[in-house]
């Protein structure tokens, strides 16, 4: 991707990533539509995701580069989306730092060895080179490959909090206390963890970007359990670093959960786009980011369930909200849920396109 924009004249022809309207979106430059792509995209809601899975378990399906290239060109393709998500899972990079990992059936993820005191953080193995997650970079490239030329892949990996999170709780939680304890009881621990993953986060990202996606996403699927301070203090000076070590030229998209608190302590941690889960205005949000940043966002995923006509109803709120701004990315306030009808999601991708022509 070149590194300034080249001319209008032969932009389409030569440079169709560089002009497609996603990558435009990053970079707050006017697109002729509003971007769309979903979280979540490739997913059991979709036949041909529950076909493969049948066959394979997740971690499998994860591992086989051939199998998670075809479900993300596949979503792309069904859906009629700006970009398309690699097909991977953010606790992947856990297994080659020294964690037992196991996705159990019906318990989602288990970590078996998790981090519950000062001593074990030592036997976190940071990522000496990206090598250990190759299956991932050979889906990149293959994506990448299969994929229609405009279309652009956008690679992904956990915040360090969230990834901190699951390594201390050992899965999932609620309240997520095991992990603040320790986070709150002994700041240097903390640290030199978070130190692990940022270094080992940024390799693993940039090792995406060189075999072939355009834009990278940071999930941080659980930092809205913590307050401003909190956040200052244990998460944004390790969240600015892993954005200054990723390469300059690819956007950055940073998406968190229940952040509405936060927003402006993510925008100053870094990266091109923030991503705005559905408890928050998006005109009142975008106002308070700044127009330096792009913003993705924000439809609720249940409303996939109910009727066209209250789809659309929602989705022109939001267009409305962002008032066909340079920089908007429409997309759910996270991942699409199991159950959504397939139809729908499809009907909400020709809706954006439609309804956002006419504000371009």
């Amino acid at each position: 991707m070149p590194e300034s924009a080249p001319s209008q004249e032969h932009t389409r022809v030569l440079y169709p990533l560089w002009n497609s309207p996603f990558l435009k979106a990053c970079r707050r430059e006017r697109a002729e539509v509003t971007p769309i792509w979903l979280m979540r995209q490739a997913g059991r809601y979709m036949a041909e995701y529950r076909a493969i899975r049948s066959k394979v378990s997740f971690l499998e399906l994860c591992k086989r580069p051939d199998l998670a290239a075809e479900v993300t060109v596949t979503a792309a393709d069904v859906l009629g989306v700006d970009a398309a998500i690699l097909f991977a899972d953010i606790l992947l990079i856990l297994e080659p730092m020294g964690f037992d990992l196991e996705f159990a059936k019906g318990e989602g993820p288990i970590i078996h060895n998790p981090v519950r005191e000062a001593g074990h953080v030592d036997r976190v193995r940071p990522l000496q080179d990206p090598f250990p997650l190759n299956f991932v970079y050979e889906a990149v490239r293959s994506i990448r490959a299969a994929l229609k030329p405009a279309t652009p892949l956008i690679g992904f990996a956990g915040a360090p909090f969230t990834l901190a999170c699951y390594a201390i709780e050992g899965g999932g939680s609620r309240h997520y206390e095991t992990a603040k304890a320790f986070m709150y009881r002994d700041t240097g621990a903390w640290n030199a963890l978070m130190t692990r993953f940022v270094d080992s986060t940024a390799l693993y990202l940039n090792a995406q970007i060189a075999a072939g996606a355009q834009v990278v996403q940071i999930f941080d699927s659980w930092v809205g359990t913590l307050g401003p301070e909190d956040y200052r203090r244990f998460v944004q000076p390790h969240m600015a670093r892993l954005f200054a070590e990723l390469d300059p030229a690819v956007p950055a998209i940073q998406f968190g959960t229940d952040t509405g608190s936060l927003l402006e302590l993510q925008r100053d941690a870094g990266g091109s786009v923030i991503g705005l889960d559905w408890r928050v205005d998006l005109a009142r949000s975008w106002k308070r980011l700044g127009s330096q940043v792009a913003v993705q966002g924000n439809l609720d995923p249940v409303v996939l369930f109910a009727d066209l006509p209250e789809i659309e109803r929602q989705a022109r709120r939001i267009l409305e909200q962002a008032g066909g701004r340079p920089g908007h990315i429409f997309n759910l306030g996270h991942g699409i849920l199991p159950q959504t009808p397939v139809d729908h999601v499809r009907a909400l991708v020709d809706m954006v396109h439609n309804l956002s022509q006419s504000t371009h």
